[in-house]
């Protein structure tokens, strides 16, 4: 067929059949269809009953979330579905990374878990010790998560 014979049609009505999903990094062993809910204990900072739970849209970040997981458990990333409003993670926005970069939202919804990514590329193991080591340092200064 020629290329100036050829029809293309979109179908502009209605939604696209894809949904935006999301990434969750953890060191939880979750199944498909489970819900993260807030109110467990948090896997980061001082491990208090979570107000939020935590996704981005970037592979970089739940990375990042997997492998500074508490926890001796395989580190995992989700593929998950927010169920109501999420926000931007002031951890990681407004003054301290202006227009949210890493694009981390938190949400007091729970995401239901709608696939797994088994293949991923970790970060060395010393950017992830150098990444722990300034996190402790913060920490030692008094700074601390705004989600607590």
């Amino acid at each position: 067929m020629e290329k100036d014979n050829m029809e293309f049609k979109s179908n502009t009505i209605g939604h696209t059949p894809l949904k935006q999903t999301y990434f969750h990094g953890t060191k939880a062993n979750l199944q498909l269809g489970d819900l993260i809910k807030v109110g467990y204990n948090s896997n980061f900072g001082k491990q208090k009953n979570a107000k939020y739970i935590f996704l981005t849209s970037t592979l970089d970040a739940a990375v990042w979330g997997a492998e500074l997981a508490l926890g001796s458990c395989k580190e995992r990333i989700y593929l998950v579905e927010p169920t109501g409003d999420i926000e931007n993670d002031p951890d990681l926005t407004d003054k301290k990374f202006p227009g949210n970069p890493s694009m981390s939202y938190r949400s007091i919804h729970p995401f239901k878990v709608v696939g797994e990514i088994t293949i991923w590329q970790g970060h060395s193991e010393e950017q992830v010790n150098a990444m722990k080591e300034a996190l402790s340092k913060l920490k030692e200064q008094g700074i601390d998560s705004l989600n607590d």
